[in-house]
């Protein structure tokens, strides 16, 4: 049985460490509290929104190289990524995988240049999800201000038919709030596409980790809450997940 995954999403803005609640930079952090070691996978993202900062992204990726010589673990970069020579930029500076969201929508192509060039389990698409008034699911851009048109499960399925290796499903509603993942928005991906679903936005604790296994069919939970999200805290939550029958790693 494939062990489930534990993993910590990192936001930058401009360079810096922040919390963000419904996608906008909420509280600032420092990396002392980052515990590289614990957890499964680290997710680190670019939320800058200022231009002069993608005309030079010197910033950012100092902080994915500062990441990759002190973390063991596979490391997911994505922000601005617009083509396979961003891409470039990301792996060279020591990621792993590479998620892509607002370039992919607007040129799907691009899932398949970076599959074609890298294997597909270098493609991780990040969805960001809004529940419209019809119940339905729809995927926005930009920092989650604008719709793109498409329904969150076609556009997973489009995304895997062109490459993507896994889906990363954040709930805009739920960013930040520590009230619980959207379960339903999870299922609903989970069961359209054969990779793995990673599940994020709203986690509070770990009853909240296991409903994502268990009653959204993730394959992985994230977090952003990392004030808390020490090396003990870590070891505490696969604890829980181990005594409640969800095979982690220890």
């Amino acid at each position: 049985m494939l062990r489930k995954r534990l993993i910590t999403v990192l936001t930058f803005n401009d360079g810096v460490l922040f919390r963000t609640k419904q996608f906008k930079p909420d509280y600032r952090y420092t990396l002392n509290f980052v515990d590289a070691w614990s957890v499964d996978e680290i997710v680190v993202l670019d939320v800058s929104r200022t231009d002069a900062h993608f005309k030079d992204r010197s910033a950012f990726l100092g902080v994915v190289e500062r990441f990759a010589r002190r973390c063991f673990v596979p490391m997911t970069v994505g922000g601005g990524l617009r083509s396979a020579g961003d891409v470039r930029y990301a792996l060279d500076a020591g990621a792993d995988k590479v998620s892509v969201n607002t370039g992919a929508l607007r040129r799907p192509e691009v899932i398949n240049e970076i599959a074609a060039l890298y294997g597909s389990q270098c493609v991780v698409l990040s969805v960001d999800a809004q529940k419209e008034a019809n119940g339905s699911y729809q995927a926005y851009c930009s920092f989650g201000a604008c719709p793109s048109g498409w329904l969150v499960v076609d556009w997973a399925q489009e995304a895997v038919k062109r490459g993507a290796g896994e889906i990363l499903v954040n709930s805009i509603e739920r960013d930040g709030s520590l009230q619980g993942y959207d379960l339903g928005l999870c299922r609903q991906v989970s069961n359209a596409v054969d990779v793995p679903v990673l599940i994020c936005g709203g986690a509070g604790n770990w009853a909240h980790f296991q409903s994502g296994f268990e009653e959204g069919g993730a394959d992985a939970v994230c977090t952003s809450n990392i004030y808390h999200f020490t090396e003990k805290s870590i070891k505490s939550a696969k604890e829980y997940l181990s005594n409640a029958g969800i095979p982690v790693r220890i």
